[in-house]
């Protein structure tokens, strides 16, 4: 077992990062506590780390705990939690924006990514065209049935496992046939390392979505979302997103969602942090 505390710069809510990740059932969150279970890969290894919240919003501390691998846990829940990132800069960038009272209502958020960047694709297509609460307990039968359980944490199950997988199986979960042929499709290239995430590092974003977008199943909606939680890529704005117009028409309160093209022109000024002002919207109607 290893111990350490960490401190970085404010402001950081960890409390709203909580609250994010809660709304996910497979998530192991206590609020009480203030901490949460993390489900980490490394070298192909389950690991479980825990991370406690002890400091406030303008001082942020961190007790994290693990079994194994300190300094590559350490180096990944640092990406998870986006502590590398000065939430500051980003507030004080929309200030001087439109959004400026909306990032003072939920100063300190920061983009918290999804655990694994396969979880996350595979999420991201599960999610497809389905309203929230299905998609979750969808997304739960799917863990459930195939995954693995360490500690009371989940883990999705592996690139090979699904590969493995039969469409007929995924339906007897309630998936669409052709949403089953997608994830098994993706699972297969992974698998083989047709689709490496670790390349992805040295891509730009407008590579990475171009190779994406030519895996079946595969949309811009579905590319931007895995670039921002599955990457933690700062600037991406899903115009397709049903959360983003809905919250751009109430924000502005207009009397209907705003088109592709008047999206084009709200989000010029918020740019280089373009997925800050993506998450802190979708804060504001959740």
């Amino acid at each position: 077992m290893w111990q350490e505390t960490i401190s970085i710069s404010g402001p950081y809510d960890f409390d709203l990062a909580l609250d994010r990740l809660k709304l996910d059932p497979l998530h192991y969150v206590d609020v009480k506590n203030k901490s949460v279970k993390v489900p980490i890969i490394l070298d192909s290894r389950q690991l479980v780390t825990e991370v406690k919240g002890v400091g406030s919003l303008q001082e942020p501390e961190f007790i994290l705990k693990g079994t194994d691998l300190k300094d590559e846990s350490l180096n990944r829940l640092s990406e998870i939690f986006g502590w590398n990132v000065e939430l500051i800069t980003v507030h004080e960038h929309f200030q001087n924006t439109e959004l400026s009272s909306l990032f003072q209502q939920h100063y300190g958020t920061p983009l918290v990514l999804d655990f694994d960047p396969f979880s996350c694709l595979l999420k991201c297509i599960i999610h497809q065209q389905l309203n929230l609460s299905f998609a979750h307990t969808l997304t739960e039968r799917f863990v459930k049935t195939f995954g693995t359980e360490l500690e009371g944490v989940w883990f999705y199950p592996t690139p090979e496992k699904v590969a493995s997988l039969t469409v007929e199986q995924l339906r007897e979960l309630q998936f669409s046939g052709r949403k089953a042929e997608y994830v098994i499709g993706i699972a297969e290239l992974v698998a083989s390392d047709k689709l490496n995430f670790n390349k992805m590092n040295h891509m730009s974003d407008e590579e990475i979505a171009i190779e994406l977008t030519k895996i079946r199943g595969v949309g811009p909606w579905t590319a931007q979302n895995f670039l921002m939680f599955g990457l933690g890529k700062p600037n991406l704005f899903p115009l397709a997103d049903i959360g983003l117009q809905n919250a751009l028409k109430q924000y502005y309160q207009l009397e209907q969602k705003p088109t592709a093209e008047e999206m084009e022109k709200l989000k010029k000024p918020w740019e280089p942090y373009l997925s800050y002002a993506s998450l802190y919207l979708w804060r504001s109607i959740e």
